[in-house]
């Protein structure tokens, strides 16, 4: 199987992927609350979450923080880590989404807020419930189309 890169991050930069997880589902319930409210000034903090997450790195993630500090330490050792990479690009794309639904909702165009918006929750509500991160597959397919291949020699 093909690599994605040549140089392997150390174990202690890896994540546990519960984590994400729980971000997700943390903010499934606010886009839920967004399109019951209709309100762009929620899904603009929402925003400003997925870009600190996405930005800053998932370090600096709010709901990340509170997995780490509140949740994770009353769980057993994760039995696998995850590249980070992967779900911070996740919050990038969540950042697109959220900003333009923002801007949908506090512009009047309520049916643009309203499809970024369902949009955003549709890919956390798959994280959430079923483990599959659509930001992350994203992720993936894009390395894998930029990945050059090295000449054996």
């Amino acid at each position: 199987m093909p690599t994605l890169s040549t140089t392997s991050p150390s174990t202690s930069t890896y994540i546990d992927p519960r984590g994400p997880r729980f971000g997700a589902a943390i903010t499934s319930l606010v886009l839920v609350v967004v399109l019951l409210t209709g309100s762009g000034w929620l899904l603009a903090a929402q925003t400003v979450i997925f870009g600190i997450g996405g930005l800053l790195g998932l370090r600096y993630a709010p709901y990340g923080f509170l997995y780490r500090t509140l949740v994770q330490p009353r769980l057993a050792k994760p039995t696998e880590l995850e590249n980070p990479a992967p779900p911070q690009f996740a919050q990038v794309c969540g950042l697109a989404f959220g900003a333009i639904g923002s801007i949908g909702y506090l512009s009047g165009v309520t049916v643009l807020g309203v499809i970024a918006a369902a949009l955003a929750l549709a890919a956390a509500f798959l994280n959430a419930a079923f483990d599959f991160c659509l930001g992350c597959e994203i992720y993936l397919l894009f390395r894998r189309s930029t990945v050059r291949r090295q000449p054996v020699g």
